[in-house]
């Protein structure tokens, strides 16, 4: 059954205190560790995850509660993965034109810069529209979810509330948006900004070769 968001958080409590003290918290200390106004609303959700059967507990008993072992299976692995280093190690430049010389080092690319505290979204790119901007079919394109977006930008936009496209987005004056394939032989779509909603903004571009 779905949690609230509020249930979430009790439950996730449970499993971290009891993942780092090797007990079970109180209702005292989850009133306590979540700013809840008092024990009877720790009482009630307790009940609640219980119903779901996300939680058991022993008879008046406030540290007995046991969380289900298939969610604590999955936290641990949200745990995981969240807790996993988000960086590779950059070793280098290399040529793409005349050769030069391989140097390796010691920085890391840190994908967990470019990830957090943004409201992202991933989008796989169909057709050959951007090819010019090489973002070709198949590539998968990181979208930072804003409508603020400046001419020039690569944004993906919705035209008349159905149709989502890809393109460089320029306002022409008059009220009227220019979205620009990058692609010779593809015309450019021209469309009042009233039928016109930005979904975001193009943050990076990724191309998986197997």
């Amino acid at each position: 059954m779905a949690l609230t968001r509020r249930q979430k958080e009790v439950l996730d409590f449970i499993a971290q205190f009891v993942e780092e003290r090797g007990y079970c918290p109180s209702y005292e200390e989850i009133a306590k560790g979540l700013n809840l106004a008092s024990l009877a609303t720790v009482h009630k959700h307790i009940q609640t995850l219980e119903t779901k059967q996300y939680l058991r507990r022993g008879f008046n008993q406030s540290r007995s509660l046991e969380v289900s072992p298939a969610y604590l299976r999955e936290w641990r692995k949200q745990k995981s993965n969240a807790t996993s280093p988000a960086q590779v190690p950059l070793l280098g430049r290399i040529a793409a034109g005349l050769p030069v010389e391989a140097i390796a080092g010691d920085e890391t690319m840190n994908f967990a810069d470019l990830l957090n505290d943004r409201d992202l979204y991933a989008l796989q790119v169909k057709g050959e529209s951007m090819i010019e901007d090489h973002i070709c079919d198949g590539d998968f394109v990181l979208i930072e979810r804003t409508p603020e977006v400046n001419d020039g930008d690569i944004v993906v936009a919705l035209v008349n509330g159905s149709e989502a496209t890809l393109k460089r987005f320029y306002r022409e004056g008059n009220g009227l948006a220019r979205l620009q394939p990058a692609n010779a032989n593809l015309a450019p779509i021209v469309v009042p900004m009233e039928n016109l909603q930005i979904q975001g903004k193009l943050l990076a571009v990724l191309r998986k070769y197997r």
